[in-house]
């Protein structure tokens, strides 16, 4: 299992760092703080975890490429396009993003207009001309499934492969964010196989979190470390497993937090 997840307190050291990795029980890691242009450290960085076999699963993109502020947009474009291109330098498996909001207060937030037919056929337009100006060789690029944004389903991502039809466009898992419902709550384990029996061939990278129902009078899901919900791992990890996927670890408050959501699915890995 290709389990990562993000390291505070980060030695420098490109052969330092990679090395933490392995002894932190991680053999996936997200890509160092770097820049582009910075030719050198790109080079050191990659070495140094290709020799300690540490995948970097994935270069995020995290801005909003719908903004409605044109100046705005076309950084966030830019931006979005050279952490792809570092993907591509680093060795990465893809560069994610969300593809963002037409709410003009945040960056990825619900909006009305988010999940429209004209919404998606911008997506389609924005991804192509993504993965087209970068042409990158091996990284992919891929859009995290959201709650509200597209993609927000198997059938949403599926569809969105179809339209942009680029190679170097992939799938990214969190099947927390697709759990919307009581329904698919409880049922989440059928989800968890949905994603990879339909979407298995493009996923290049997988992000885990946890999931809790309250007992509360109108619906209230909230993202828990794994482990203190109720996400079908057992599924979930045979899938990631079985593909030789990262599994990257996030939204946790400290290295103590990161530790027992790792061991919590070692354990877990192990009776699986």
């Amino acid at each position: 299992m290709r389990l990562g997840g993000f390291i505070f307190d980060r030695p420098t050291d490109p052969v330092e760092l990679a090395r933490l990795h392995v002894r932190l029980g991680y053999r996936a890691a997200y890509c160092p703080p770097v820049k582009l242009e910075d030719a050198q450290r790109i080079k050191e960085l990659r070495s140094a975890f290709e020799k300690e076999d540490v995948v970097i699963a994935e270069v995020g993109g995290w801005c909003n490429l719908l903004a409605r502020d044109e100046a705005k947009r076309r950084k966030n474009f830019q931006y979005v396009c050279e952490q792809l291109a570092l993907a591509d330098e680093i060795g990465a498996r893809c560069c994610v993003d969300f593809i963002g909001t037409h709410d003009p207060n945040s960056e990825w937030g619900p909006d009305p207009g988010n999940l429209t037919d004209e919404t998606f056929d911008l997506t389609v337009e924005i991804v192509r001309r993504i993965v087209d100006d970068v042409k990158p060789r091996h990284a992919k690029f891929a859009l995290e499934m959201m709650s509200w944004t597209i993609p927000d389903s198997v059938d949403s991502y599926l569809k969105l492969l179809a339209a942009v039809d680029r190679p170097s466009f992939a799938a990214h898992i969190d099947p927390v964010n697709l759990i919307v419902s009581p329904r698919l709550y409880f049922n989440n384990g059928a989800l968890i196989r949905d994603c990879f029996e339909r979407l298995g061939r493009w996923i290049v990278s997988c992000h885990a979190k946890d999931i809790r129902l309250r007992n509360e009078a109108v619906v209230h899901l909230y993202e828990v470390r794994p482990g203190l919900g109720a996400l079908d791992y057992r599924t979930y990890l045979r899938h990631v497993s079985a593909l030789d996927l990262p599994l990257m670890l996030e939204h946790l408050a400290s290295a103590e937090e990161y530790g027992a959501a790792r061991d919590y699915l070692a354990n877990l890995a192990k009776e699986v």
